[in-house]
């Protein structure tokens, strides 16, 4: 039996298999509302096979946005088009998830398919970023401005009202978003963060607002419903975020109450020299999974079903999360399951066309095929 067909359950929610759509920002939106890109984007990895689809960084207050054409759940206007689509991804039996941000120092940034890079001028539409500490990511991007201790009390109740949203627009799990150089990673990392209150410093204080954030989220968040976190594990860069404290977070996130830790690696450092190759950071997920006796979802260059098979049956993860791959080709966990040998039903709308056991039947049944 294919360990990657099994089912996965997190609380009182169980994904049909162990395939998930890790978020993939579109830039897309419009002052944050879903639209129909995202409708087709994401009900079409449902419709390919997928256990669960997470969608993109979700910008809990409009400053932090990676970009302004980022998904935004800051309003409660934003409810009800996200809800239209977790309805359709529900109907397809896929589970359906946000990931909740905030980019920090990365925000208003351009497109990465735009000519120019870096942070988007105050007088061309862009906004005044914010950090742990006034330190740019690079040369391109502004400097941000150090957040006092009520701005991330105001951050803080920022995640947890955005929780709430996401309940109420049909998610059955939250990710919140702790990796890739953004605000809550960059709290973490003594490359970004220099201060010297209770929110920098030791390892105690770097994590303080990761907690924080998982604390205020976990009260809001129902009991029954499971709550994951991504990280980056390591910043591949001497003095940084390192996998060691990845798995000490990943101890004190399990006991306050996350299921499952979603783990890459990166995006804090523009310098840093990243060992891409597949399967780059699975040894990572191992870790967590084994040293803080937690859940671990794997991501990162998994292209081929035999691949993903493997992380699942060396324990290096329980959950696998596809993202360019599921671009390239959003029929891929379908696929998978026939070159698995899985019993996993392609849609009925599309399998009278894919059966080897269904016979076609006269074209005029089927239109022009």
């Amino acid at each position: 039996m294919s360990l990657l067909f099994t089912p996965l359950t997190l609380r009182s929610v169980t994904l049909s298999n162990r395939i998930a759509v890790a978020p993939m920002c579109q830039y897309s939106a419009q002052d944050g509302f879903a639209n129909d890109w995202h409708l087709v984007h994401l009900g079409s990895r449902a419709v390919g096979g997928a256990g669960l689809v997470i969608f993109e960084a979700s910008a809990i207050v409009a400053e932090g946005r990676i970009t302004p054409e980022d998904l935004g759940i800051w309003k409660d206007e934003h409810i009800a088009p996200l809800r239209r689509i977790t309805q359709f991804i529900e109907q397809q039996g896929v589970v359906a998830g946000i990931q909740l941000a905030h980019a920090g120092r990365k925000a208003s940034a351009y497109r990465p398919w735009e000519a120019t890079q870096g942070s988007i001028p105050l007088t061309q539409g862009g906004w005044q970023t914010v950090g742990p500490s006034a330190i740019a990511f690079d040369a391109n991007f502004q400097i941000p401005v150090a957040l006092s201790a009520e701005q991330i009390a105001d951050i803080v109740q920022a995640f947890a009202t955005a929780a709430l949203r996401a309940h109420a627009a049909g998610f059955k799990l939250v990710e919140i978003h702790a990796a890739h150089g953004y605000l809550l990673h960059e709290f973490l990392s003594p490359l970004s963060n220099t201060r010297s209150d209770q929110y920098g410093g030791s390892f105690e204080n770097r994590i303080r607002l990761v907690m924080e954030v998982v604390t205020a989220v976990r009260k809001v968040w129902p009991e029954e419903l499971p709550l994951l976190v991504r990280v980056s594990a390591t910043e591949w860069v001497e003095g940084g975020w390192n996998a060691d404290e990845t798995v000490a977070l990943s101890i004190l996130l399990k006991e306050a109450g996350v299921d499952l830790v979603d783990i890459s690696t990166g995006g804090n450092a523009a310098n840093a020299v990243i060992p891409v190759g597949p399967g780059y950071q699975t040894q990572f997920a191992a870790r967590v999974k084994k040293e803080a006796d937690v859940a671990s979802g794997a991501v990162g260059m998994i292209t081929d079903p035999i691949q993903a098979e493997h992380i699942l049956r060396t324990e290096q993860a329980d959950l696998v999360l596809l993202a360019r791959e599921l671009l390239r080709n959003p029929n891929w966990p379908l696929h998978a399951a026939d070159a698995l040998h899985a019993e996993t039903p392609w849609p009925p709308q599309y399998a009278r066309a894919t059966s080897r056991k269904m016979p076609l039947r006269p074209s005029i049944d089927y239109g022009d095929e």
